[in-house]
């Protein structure tokens, strides 16, 4: 607290590595630095993954490419009385709003267009921001961090509607419905973008604050 009443933040912080330690990712205990093996959950101990923004990016990218196609091929085909008709992610939204099904338009729109674009340019920020020093309060790209890592649990939403329709609608020469090749685009962009954001070392973020605090100082 200043003169004035107001508070003051500290950018200054002491991590694990600073205080001669390293903890571990599986089960968050603390041991003395150059431990090679957790004694609780004999996991690995590394203070920093030195290969993790390589792995952060080439899974970005597999799911990237993934992710093009599942937007572009039909996401799922419906045979009915001998007629065939497909929809894409886009299309099915188009359809829905247009039948006055907004409510569900919107969920599909965000489930499947927002909330995956959302979270590509989220990670492609987070890895390229911890690469060099920068302004950033790491609360706040710890906070984005956490809220990748909550979303992912909820991306596979499309693909789990697909597989609950194939199932129930199939009626032979009268409706059936098939997924299409967007479907799998699509559950293989998730996976591989949950893969990118597993492999972010977020420890990388007070790296960098330690580095502004010691420019700052000077």
């Amino acid at each position: 607290m200043d003169g004035s009443g107001h508070g003051i933040e500290t950018l200054a912080a002491l991590t694990a590595r600073d205080a001669g330690m390293v903890g571990c990712r599986q089960c968050t205990r603390v041991w003395p630095i150059g431990t090679e093996v957790c004694g609780l959950c004999g996991s690995s101990l590394e203070s920093r993954d030195r290969t993790s923004l390589q792995r952060v990016f080439a899974w970005w990218l597999v799911g990237l490419l993934f992710y093009i196609p599942a937007n572009l091929y039909p996401m799922l085909i419906t045979r009915t009385m001998g007629r065939e008709s497909d929809a894409t992610i886009v299309g099915g939204v188009i359809e829905l709003a247009q039948y006055g099904a907004w409510g569900v338009a919107f969920i599909v729109f965000f489930a499947s267009v927002v909330i995956p674009v959302g979270k590509f340019i989220a990670i492609a920020y987070l890895a390229m921001v911890v690469r060099r020093p920068h302004g950033h309060k790491p609360r706040n790209l710890l906070h984005l961090f956490e809220l990748v890592e909550w979303i992912g649990r909820w991306s596979m939403i499309d693909v789990f509607v697909v597989a609950i329709l194939v199932a129930l609608v199939q009626f032979n020469l009268i409706a059936t419905i098939n997924p299409g090749i967007a479907a799998v685009s699509f559950a293989l962009s998730v996976v591989f973008t949950m893969l990118s954001a597993m492999s972010f070392d977020s420890r990388r973020i007070w790296d960098e604050i330690e580095i502004i605090s010691e420019e700052s100082s000077k």
